[in-house]
């Protein structure tokens, strides 16, 4: 499933061909969406915003297209009449006299006024967005120590979309690992400087992630692993999707686990349980 970063780059695409451009013809493929498809035309697109892994793309009648990509829905933009090459099913097509926009195979699609966006069962109950610049490491420190998420094991945490929206499954791993945080240890158990190393490490690893298209790795490790010829997929992620291969800080394998019935991939050496920060710690320095 797309996480937080990858939703914010297609929304950002999807706004180089969109905002401030006349919206000259409307598809969708669900007939409970169709009756908007008049009062859309002729309209402008003022933004497209994303809220964890949701995308909301804003008219200026009022209206908003929400939609949630879960775990097939893609966006494409193209040249007007230009369709991708996809066996995909398409789902919404917004045209500009330039340009579509078109999104396949997602499910989860509504049209919203701003007050059923308050109200939306999904959108209402999410936390901080994980790409909002506002956030700092000290909010994310607040919200570990918040007394609804301070007793629950970190590594489920990290998928709740109340916590801090945008995390899934590859950031959950990224993020602890960089931190050198165990995925069974709770915030209450932890000493404040480890707290902390975590908060840092959940706003610099999605960040990273969102600048390099994906890659949670520091340039030189990523440089390196590309110049050895490796392909995209094997050069991204510290641990994710690396089980028995060895860590690029200790050499140590990396252990596959699953939590909340998820995989989460860790380091057992660089991450101990209720570890103590240690002078030379590899993970502490992977954010500098």
């Amino acid at each position: 499933m797309p996480e937080g970063p990858e939703i914010r780059r297609a929304a950002d695409r999807i706004s180089k061909v969109l905002v401030d451009r006349a919206i000259v013809d409307v598809y969708f493929s669900f007939p409970r969406l169709s009756k908007y498809a008049h009062r859309l035309k002729g309209s402008m697109v003022t933004a497209v915003d994303s809220r964890g892994k949701a995308m909301l793309t804003r008219f200026n009648n009022g209206l908003t297209l929400y939609n949630h990509n879960q775990l097939y829905g893609v966006w494409y933009t193209v040249p007007r009449d230009r369709l991708p090459k996809t066996a995909r099913s398409l789902r919404v097509a917004l045209h500009t006299a330039a340009h579509s926009a078109l999104l396949y195979s997602a499910s989860d699609i509504d049209l919203l006024t701003d007050q059923q966006i308050t109200e939306h069962p999904f959108l209402s109950r999410l936390g901080p967005d994980i790409l909002d610049q506002k956030i700092a490491a000290s909010d994310v420190v607040d919200r570990l120590n918040d007394v609804r998420f301070r007793g629950r094991t970190i590594g489920a945490l990290y998928l709740d979309q109340s916590f801090i929206a945008g995390v899934g499954n590859y950031l959950r791993s990224e993020i602890l690992y960089t931190a050198g945080a165990y995925h069974l240890d709770k915030p209450k158990a932890l000493d404040k400087t480890i707290v902390t190393r975590i908060a840092r490490a959940t706003l610099h690893v999605s960040r990273r992630s969102f600048r390099t298209r994906g890659v949670t790795l520091t340039q030189k490790l990523a440089s390196s692993l590309r110049s050895r010829g490796l392909p995209y997929q094997q050069r991204r992620f510290w641990v994710y999707k690396r089980a028995g291969l060895p860590c690029y800080a200790c050499r140590t394998s990396i252990v596959r686990a699953s939590v909340t019935g998820r995989a989460l991939f860790f380091c057992p050496t660089c991450q101990v349980a209720k570890a103590e920060p240690r002078t030379n710690d590899p993970p502490v320095r992977r954010i500098n």
